[in-house]
């Protein structure tokens, strides 16, 4: 018992440290929504005008322009080249040409010398042919919009443009970012309300009596305080990160795999112990009852897809109203976790893979059998489902680490107990799990330039 009360003692120091630590964290909200204003800017030349304000607002140009500006102002570390020299695009697309001017002579004494000649061409007024344009822009590696804003002033033909030539990846892309979620909220709206008043009037389904591990709560603090957050989190990083990236770096493949690499290696090298620890536990715990210990019951497999995508779309609203309040209470929170950053500027197939690996198929399988698995039987044994089922949130959103999403995990985490206790089986959490983060991991990919 002393032993987990340290790791317990030692843990919450540790969440605590890591939780204000998140506040100056880099979050990927800002370049999200730099990336959706930009997609709608350049997507709304190809929609009719009457359905271009309602989709896309009076002046998309200029919403960009501004969050932008906003952007650059507040950057740590500074703006990129890139940004600043989009910003002086836009401004002088806006007709405001002196001060573009500015920041383009500006901009050319801070570059290299491979990016100057398009600042040149750009301060003079040339008018350059599509091969040159491209030519000239190979050395920025641009994003879209950049390519777009230069194709314009640089005198190239619309048909020529991005916006033109890739039309409909863009549309398809507004669709997927904007009209698929709202849909999803829309059904999740229906979905919640139906819940409620099937509480309401009683007629739920009685959920299964509590099957799970026989651990107490000195078990589950030895494996989450002990084994997850000291020996995984802390130990095995410090001990496996320096030799691993100097293994890593010496592979000849390109940075971003070798990114994709050491995340997926930690991640597998952070369950080690907690697993070890959790199968130690369980082989002293005498004769499994069906369906194991851990309860996955994964047939049948399409009720637990069912169960796990009813539940997805019941929390999303839930989630997406937690989102938004803290937007308008704390409208730069930071603390996004670094591997969303990760997703949205890669552009390697195999890192992406990597990627997609670790946070659709690991983390879920891992913080499932965790919380929802063991922690949350235990707890509902010891304190009632419902109890069972806050707590078990609470402690999946602190070890996120992430103070400005404390809640929404919490929300999340309210959502995949809920589906364990109700269905009596592991498999749905682990599923809906995984399905939201894959949903989050598309809006990354349709949202990458």
């Amino acid at each position: 018992m002393a032993l987990a009360a340290i790791c317990l003692l030692l843990s919450a120091l540790l969440w605590l440290d890591g939780l204000v630590g998140s506040v100056d964290r880099p979050s990927v909200n800002h370049s999200l929504n730099i990336r959706q204003l930009e997609l709608a800017a350049m997507a709304a030349d190809g929609v009719p005008l009457p359905m271009r304000a309602p989709l896309f607002g009076e002046h998309p140009r200029q919403s960009l322009a501004e969050e932008l500006e906003n952007d650059i102002k507040d950057a740590n570390p500074p703006a990129t080249a890139e940004q600043r020299l989009e910003l002086a695009l836009l401004q002088r697309a806006a007709g405001e040409t002196d001060l573009a001017r500015v920041q383009l002579k500006d901009l050319a004494r801070s570059v290299d010398e491979p990016r100057r000649p398009l600042l040149e061409a750009l301060i003079s007024g040339k008018t350059l042919d599509s091969s040159r344009q491209k030519e000239l822009l190979r050395a920025w590696k641009a994003p879209t919009m950049v390519r777009q804003l230069a194709c314009e002033q640089l005198g190239g033909p619309d048909k020529a443009c991005p916006a033109s030539r890739e039309r409909s990846r863009l549309l398809l892309q507004l669709f997927g970012v904007n009209v698929v979620p709202v849909l999803m909220l829309i059904i999740g709206v229906v979905l919640l309300a139906r819940q409620a008043w099937v509480l309401n009037r009683g007629l739920a389904v009685p959920a299964p009596p509590w099957q799970g591990p026989p651990f107490n709560l000195v078990d589950v603090t030895l494996l989450i305080a002990g084994g997850f957050v000291l020996l995984g989190e802390v130990v095995t990083p410090q001990l496996l990160q320096v030799p691993l990236q100097a293994s890593l770096g010496r592979l000849s493949v390109p940075a971003t795999v070798v990114q994709g690499l050491e995340v997926v290696s930690l991640y597998l090298a952070l369950m080690l112990a907690p697993l070890l620890i959790l199968q130690w536990l369980l082989r002293r715990s005498g004769h499994a009852p069906f369906g194991g210990w851990l309860q996955w019951h994964w047939p049948p497999l399409g009720s637990a897809v069912r169960q796990a995508i009813t539940t997805l779309l019941i929390v999303l609203p839930l989630v997406a109203l937690s989102g938004w309040l803290i937007d308008l209470i704390w409208p730069n929170p930071g603390g996004s976790n670094p591997l969303l950053e990760l997703v949205l500027t890669s552009s390697n197939g195999l890192a992406l893979a990597l990627f997609a690996f670790t946070a659709i198929v690991l983390a879920p399988l891992f913080e499932e059998v965790l919380f929802r698995g063991v922690l949350l039987p235990v707890l509902g044994r010891r304190f009632g489902s419902v109890w069972g089922v806050l707590i078990s949130a609470a402690v999946f959103a602190l070890a996120h680490l992430s103070l400005s999403e404390l809640v929404p995990l919490f929300l999340l985490g309210c959502g995949l107990g809920w589906l364990r206790w109700r269905s009596g089986r592991l498999a749905p959490s682990v599923l809906m799990h995984a399905f939201w983060n894959a949903l989050t991991f598309a809006n990354l990919l349709l949202l990458a330039d």
